[in-house]
């Protein structure tokens, strides 16, 4: 075989070697594209979603005016909000190591509002800053109020009314302890609402902060 023709033939082996590992480069990058799954770099998403809400029952409607007594139904009446409410802690009484009041609601808006549900509540110091707190929907003995003894209800507040939850806790430590913190000042969370309303407080709960609350209901 002469020069010119060995130049060719070494030519087309090269030729057809290239090929050969091209296709097997080519056929390993598919193998690999069709293995990818989720969480693969560059193929990963994430959905966040909103936080959870609560939604207030409703019932008939009700007609009410600054002169009617509260009622327990409401339909297409908003939920009350802190910026409309007088939150006025009442005075309190007690016998036996257990002390309980009231907490009154007061609407000084000009639109009607509703309230459903239990209250929220932390304690503070007099430097704002939080005492333990442990707030137990019912349970402890019963309120002096009867309507605080019973299951939630919707309650429509007109402009100028007015409804209450009742509290109790006791003053006697219990387990280790040998004291009970003092609160200056509590937050004040309606129901169904997410912000609060600071109110002076002195209170003294022990068992960790204990604090037994009842539904909101209509004052009397």
């Amino acid at each position: 075989m002469n020069r010119r023709a060995a130049a060719v033939t070494s030519r087309r082996r090269a030729t057809r070697a290239l090929g050969l590992g091209l296709g097997a480069v080519l056929g390993a990058s598919v193998v690999a594209g069709c293995s990818s799954g989720p969480g693969s770099a560059g193929g990963t998403t994430s959905t966040s979603r909103p936080p959870a809400t609560t939604t207030t029952p409703t019932s008939p409607t009700t007609a009410t005016t600054a002169t009617t007594t509260p009622t327990s139904t409401s339909a297409g009446v908003a939920g009350c909000q802190v910026a409309q409410l007088d939150v006025v802690p009442q005075e309190g009484s007690g016998a036996a190591g257990t002390i309980e009041l009231s907490v009154e609601l007061t609407n000084h808006s000009t639109t009607s509002c509703s309230l459903f549900g239990y209250p929220g509540m932390q304690l503070l110091d007099a430097s704002g800053n939080d005492l333990p707190t442990d707030v137990i929907r019912g349970g402890g003995p019963p309120f002096p109020v009867a309507a605080a003894n019973q299951g939630p209800t919707t309650v429509v507040l007109g402009a100028g009314q007015s409804a209450a939850f009742s509290l109790s806790y006791s003053d006697v430590p219990v387990g280790g302890e040998t004291s009970c913190p003092t609160s200056a000042h509590a937050l004040v969370t309606p129901p169904g609402d997410l912000t609060s309303a600071t109110v002076a407080l002195t209170i003294a709960p022990c068992g960790g902060g204990t604090v037994h609350v009842s539904p909101v209901y209509a004052s009397a």
